[in-house]
C-alpha cells in the first residue's frame, strides 16, 4: 500500500482481523456492511467511518405480514389468450413468479383493472367480465370469436426483487423472503419514519446511513423458472396503487388506465416514445419520493450522520438529473461500476457533496469460486471505469458483497491493492478535477438531460442485441476528450441550439425515445436544426437520425438533406438511387486498420453496374476494417455529392455531407471498442471543422487515450488493454513523446 482513504470496504461477521488486514492493505478509511450482513463490535473499533446499508421499505415482516395490502403493487399483463367462441378465460399469472408476485383481490377489479380486445385495442365492458378469485382466473364473455384478449391487473409485491435476486445467487436457503412494503400508505409511511427515528437512536456508531435505496424498485419481474421476465432499469411500473391513482386523477384532473402502465406488453420502456400519461406519472411519483427522501435526509443530519443514496435498486423516483434533485439534501451518491457509461452516469450527477462507485466484480460465490480467476474482471472493469474517472471524477471507490470470499484470492487481493493506490494517486495528481475537452457534444433526444448517460441502456450496463451498436457511443464519449451534455427535442424547439455547442448526435431505431417518433412531424424541429447545421453546425446522425415513423413527403430521415443519406422504406423502389464510387482514405477513417488483401480486392472488384438505374457504384467487393454492429437495411446517399467512406452489402453504414458552412456525417451503429472510440472522435472532430486541433494530445495507438490537466500542469497516457501497449503522443506544440505502456499502465508526465 502506498496511500490511504477514498476506499469502502465491506465487512462481515466474524471477520474482524482480516477486516483489519484487509482494511489496512487496501487502505481503506470507510466500512459498510452489504445486504445480509452485519459488522462485529470490533470492526467498529477499528476507528474507520461506519457506513451502513439501511432499507427504508424492507427487512421488517413484523410490520408487512399484518398489512399486506400495503406492499407495493404493480400491473401486469396477462399473455394473449385466443378467443375460439364468444367466450374464453384468461388465467392471470401464468407466467409469472407466484413467489414474487399476488394479484390484489383486495381493490375493486372492475374500477382498477382492464380487459381488451388486442385485435381492435378496444375495452371490454366490465359487465362482459368476472373475477374467480379461488383460480386467479378471469372468465370474459360476449366477444368476438378470433380476437385475442388480455387482463391488466393489479398484482401485490410479495418478495423484495433484489432481496430475492440476492437469495438466489447466493443459495440462502430458507432463510425468511424480505417483504417490501409502500408508503404511500399513511400507516406505513408513519412505520418507517418511526422505524428510522428509532434506528438512528440505537446505531450512535454510524457516520453515513447508506440508503439501498428508498421506496420503489425498478421494474424487475421473474418468471416461475426464476428468470427475469421484465426488467427495465427506469422502469416505473412497481409504482402504483389505488390511492395513488385516485389521488394522480384528483391532482393532474384525468383518470390513469391500466393500459398507461402495461402499455402492450412494454411497460413504458425508456426505449419507448415518451407519452403525456409516462411523463405526468414520472412527475406525480417523483414529487411524492422527494419529499420523502428530503425527510429522511434531515433525520440523517439531525442524527449527526451524513445521507448516501445508492443509485440502484429502489431508486425510482428520486431522478438524480431531473430538476431540484439538489434540494433533497443528500451529501452523497454511490453506485455500481459497469463500464465507462455508468461511471459517467454517476459522477455526473449535480447537488451532492461526492459521488462513490461500487466497483466489479460483486464478492459474491458466482465469481468467487475454485477455479476462477476474478483479478481478471476486477482489472477490465478499473479500465473501463479509469478512462470515464479521468474525464468526471468520483470521490471514492469500493467493493460490495462478503469480504470473506475475496480474501480467498491473494491474486485479487494484490489487484484491488493496485487499483486503489492508481485510483487515490489519480485524484492527488488532479486534485480530483477533470481533463480538458477539446469539444461540447450534445446528445440529442426525447428525454435529454433527465436521462443523462442513461440512453440506449435497457439493464444496467449489460449488453443487449438490440441496442449495443447504439449504447457504444456513449461508452466512446465516457472517457474521450469531450465534453458531453444531454438535451431533449422539446428544448430544441423551445430554445433552439446553444452557442456553445459544436456537434449535435442524435439517432437509434426508428419509433424509439432516441429518434423522437412523431416529434419530427412538427416541421419547427428540422427547420431549427437546419439553420443550425447550415450556419456551420455539426449533426452526427446514427441508425435512423430523424426518422418518421410513416411516409411524409417522401423522405424517411427529416433530416435527409443534413445527412446527405435516407432510407428506402420501400415507398419508392421506382425511384433509382445512385452511389457515388467510397472514397477509402478520409481524416475520419485515418487509423483505420484495412486488410491489404481486402482493400486490393475491393479496388480489382470495383463498383456494381445499376440494376435498374438503382445502387450503381456500390462497391462489388467489401471495404471492410469497420465494426458497425447490427446492420441498418437500405441507407442510401441523396445525390451524388455525398461522400461515402462506407458502403459494404449493399447499403451505406458511413457518409459525410457538407450542408453551408456546416456539415452532416451519417453513421449505421458504433459498438464499443478501442477502434470505434477513435472513429467516432475523428467524426467529432471532422463534423465541427476542429481538424487543426485534433493532434494535440493524441494518442496514435486506439488502444491509448491522452488526458490533458492544463491547470494542473499534466497529462497522463493509458492502456486501456490487458496487454503491452506502445503509442505515440502529439502534445501541443507539434512535438511528440514515445511510452510503452504495460497492461493497464498509465504513465503521468508534466505538460
Amino acid at each position: 500500500m502506498t496511500s490511504t482513504g477514498r476506499f469502502t470496504l465491506p465487512s462481515e461477521e466474524n471477520f474482524a482481523e482480516k477486516t483489519k488486514e484487509l482494511a489496512e492493505l487496501w487502505g481503506a478509511d470507510a466500512i459498510r456492511n452489504s445486504d445480509g450482513t452485519h459488522l462485529d463490535d470490533a470492526v467498529l473499533a477499528l476507528g474507520k467511518k461506519i457506513y451502513s446499508a439501511y432499507f427504508p421499505t424492507r427487512a421488517h415482516n413484523e410490520w408487512i405480514t399484518l398489512h399486506m395490502d400495503e406492499t407495493p403493487q404493480v400491473y401486469l399483463l396477462t399473455d394473449r389468450v385466443l378467443a375460439e367462441s364468444d367466450t374464453v378465460d384468461v388465467p392471470l399469472m401464468d407466467g409469472f413468479f407466484a413467489e414474487q408476485l399476488k394479484p390484489n383481490r383486495d381493490a375493486d377489479p372492475h374500477r382498477y383493472w382492464e380487459v381488451v380486445d388486442r385485435t381492435t385495442g378496444e375495452v371490454v365492458p366490465t359487465e362482459h367480465w368476472t373475477l374467480d378469485a379461488d383460480t386467479d382466473t378471469v372468465h370474459i364473455s360476449g366477444i368476438t370469436p378470433w380476437h385475442e384478449y388480455t387482463v391488466s391487473f393489479l398484482a401485490y409485491i410479495i418478495w423484495d426483487p433484489v432481496e430475492m435476486y440476492n437469495h438466489l445467487t447466493n443459495n440462502w436457503g430458507d432463510k425468511e423472503h424480505e417483504i417490501p412494503f409502500d408508503i404511500y400508505h399513511p400507516a406505513t409511511r408513519k412505520f418507517v419514519f418511526d422505524t428510522f427515528e428509532q434506528w438512528l437512536k440505537d446505531n450512535p456508531q454510524v457516520d453515513v446511513v447508506r440508503f439501498t435505496t428508498f421506496f420503489y424498485q425498478f421494474t424487475l419481474l421473474f418468471d416461475p423458472k426464476h428468470r427475469e421476465k421484465i426488467v427495465d432499469w427506469f422502469g416505473c411500473a412497481c409504482t402504483v396503487s389505488p390511492a395513488a391513482l385516485d389521488d394522480f386523477e384528483r391532482e393532474y384532473g384525468y383518470r390513469l388506465r391500466p393500459e398507461d402502465f402495461v402499455d402492450g406488453g412494454a411497460y413504458n420502456s425508456a426505449w419507448r416514445v415518451p407519452r403525456k400519461a409516462q411523463r405526468d406519472w414520472i412527475d406525480f411519483l417523483s414529487g411524492f419520493v422527494r419529499r420523502n427522501v428530503k425527510q429522511l435526509a434531515d433525520m440523517s443530519h439531525a442524527a449527526g450522520k451524513e445521507a448516501m443514496m445508492f443509485l440502484g435498486d429502489q431508486w425510482i423516483g428520486t431522478e438524480p438529473y431531473k430538476d431540484g434533485f439538489e434540494k433533497l439534501g443528500l451529501d452523497a451518491v454511490v453506485g455500481s461500476i459497469g463500464d465507462g457509461t455508468t461511471t459517467r452516469m454517476i459522477a455526473d450527477i449535480p447537488g451532492v457533496r461526492y459521488t462513490e462507485g461500487r466497483f466489479l466484480p460483486y464478492f459474491f460465490p458466482d465469481t468467487f469460486y475454485e477455479g476462477n480467476d476474478p483479478s481478471i474482471e476486477g482489472l477490465d472493469n478499473w479500465r473501463k471505469a479509469r478512462r470515464a474517472i479521468l474525464r468526471s471524477p468520483i470521490s471514492r471507490m469500493g467493493y460490495g458483497g462478503y469480504l470473506s470470499l475475496a480474501a480467498k484470492f491473494p491474486k485479487f487481493v494484490d489487484t484491488v491493492t493496485h487499483i486503489a493506490d492508481e485510483f487515490r494517486d489519480i485524484h492527488d495528481r488532479t486534485d480530483g478535477k477533470a481533463a480538458e475537452g477539446e469539444l461540447n457534444v450534445a446528445i440529442l433526444n426525447s428525454w435529454g438531460k433527465m436521462r443523462s448517460w442513461m440512453a440506449f441502456t435497457v439493464a444496467h450496463a449489460l449488453p443487449n442485441k438490440q441496442t449495443y451498436s447504439y449504447y457504444g457511443i456513449l461508452e466512446s464519449l465516457s472517457g474521450m476528450r469531450v465534453n458531453v451534455r444531454f438535451i431533449s427535442f422539446d428544448d430544441v424547439l423551445e430554445y433552439g441550439v446553444a452557442d456553445d455547442i459544436d456537434v449535435i448526435v442524435t439517432g437509434g431505431p426508428v419509433d424509439t425515445a432516441f429518434t423522437g417518433g412523431d416529434v419530427w412531424a412538427n416541421p419547427k424541429l428540422a427547420e431549427t436544426l437546419r439553420a443550425w447545421v447550415r450556419g456551420g453546425g455539426a449533426l452526427v446522425g446514427v441508425g435512423e437520425p430523424s426518422s418518421l415513423p410513416r411516409f411524409q413527403a417522401g423522405r424517411f430521415f427529416q433530416l435527409a438533406d443534413v445527412l446527405g443519406m435516407d432510407e428506402e422504406r420501400y415507398q419508392t423502389l421506382s425511384v433509382d438511387k445512385y452511389f457515388p464510387p467510397v472514397t477509402p482514405d478520409h481524416f475520419i477513417t485515418a487509423d483505420v486498420p484495412v486488410d491489404p488483401e481486402a482493400r486490393e480486392a475491393w479496388e480489382k472488384a470495383g463498383y456494381r453496374i445499376p440494376l435498374s438505374g438503382c445502387g450503381g457504384g456500390q462497391g462489388i467487393e467489401p471495404l471492410g476494417g469497420i465494426d458497425f454492429g447490427e446492420p441498418v437495411l437500405n441507407t442510401y446517399p441523396i445525390n451524388e455529392k455525398v461522400t461515402l467512406l462506407r458502403a459494404d452489402n449493399g447499403q451505406v453504414q458511413l457518409a459525410v455531407n457538407e450542408y453551408g458552412d456546416g456539415r452532416g456525417v451519417y453513421v449505421s451503429g458504433l459498438p464499443y471498442s478501442a477502434a470505434n472510440a477513435r472513429l467516432l472522435e475523428r467524426i467529432l472532430f471532422w463534423a465541427s471543422h476542429n481538424e487543426d486541433k485534433y493532434a494535440a494530445w493524441s494518442s496514435s495507438n486506439p488502444e491509448c487515450e491522452v488526458a490533458h490537466f492544463p491547470e494542473r500542469g499534466l497529462y497522463c497516457v493509458i492502456n486501456n488493454t490487458d496487454q503491452p501497449q506502445t503509442t505515440t503522443v502529439t502534445l501541443a506544440d507539434g512535438s511528440s513523446e514515445t511510452f510503452d505502456l504495460e497492461g493497464s499502465g498509465i504513465a503521468w508526465r508534466n505538460a
